[in-house]
């Protein structure tokens, strides 16, 4: 296997992390809406592939925080932080956000989080550790969320379909609204498979949409997910 996955402008190595370089991180990291953002906390950061692409896209004075509690995983993201072009924008702190007590608030709180609750548990605890909710419940993040977000501030996540729907009931007994609710699904004929959510501590318009992986037909992908993405695949 590669050990390292090469976007136009940096690169990730996840030689150690259980979780590789995927879809979702991808495509929240080039969702999400970055405006106005100059403090960002990535919880769970993994290979720290999210917090790049959010450093690539915000200004030079934006700081970003990762945290992550996996030991593997650390060293993957310490060494793309610091080969990246954005080093000096990256702050990498090795621990559970429960334990995580920063002296500031954050204008967006980004994540990819463990999302299986109820599934088959891997007999690989890392990959599990990734995976399952054991180390940050939905309940983990919401407090995150009512405990670090600036008043004006915003959270912003994937998760699958079922648990999508789950964490939005959730969230309106943290007193967060969904201001952007957009679904992505490989092709038209197929379910639903992610949902990109962002939340807000005071209410506004929702705004909705949908992201297709692929062209009705064929394997090319759609002029929607291409552009999303083309400031950040080398193929594009």
């Amino acid at each position: 296997m590669n050990d390292y996955f090469h976007f136009k402008k940096f690169s990730v190595c996840h030689q150690r992390s259980s979780m590789k370089v995927g879809t979702d991180g991808v495509l929240l990291g080039a969702w999400t809406d970055v405006k106005e953002a100059k403090s960002i906390l990535d919880v769970g950061t993994g290979t720290g592939l999210i917090a790049l692409i959010i450093a690539q896209r915000t200004k030079s004075d934006t700081i970003i925080d990762a945290v992550e509690i996996n030991d593997e995983a650390i060293m993957d993201a310490r060494e793309n932080f610091e080969r990246s072009p954005w080093k000096e924008k990256l702050r990498l702190y090795h621990t559970s956000v429960q334990e995580f007590i920063p002296n500031k608030k954050y204008d967006l709180i980004i994540s990819n989080p463990p999302y299986f609750t109820k599934s088959y548990k891997s007999p690989n605890p890392i990959r599990h550790l990734a995976r399952h909710t054991d180390s940050l419940t939905f309940n983990d993040l919401l407090n995150t969320a009512q405990r670090l977000l600036k008043p004006q501030g915003r959270l912003s996540l994937i998760l699958p379909y079922s648990e999508g729907i789950n964490f939005l009931a959730l969230s309106a007994q943290f007193s967060l609204h969904c201001i952007r609710q957009w679904s992505f699904r490989t092709r038209e004929n197929k379910p639903i498979e992610r949902w990109l959510l962002e939340f807000s501590n005071t209410p506004a318009p929702s705004s909705t949409g949908e992201i297709l992986l692929y062209q009705s037909t064929g394997e090319q992908w759609s002029e929607q997910y291409r552009t999303l993405t083309r400031n950040f695949y080398l193929k594009i």
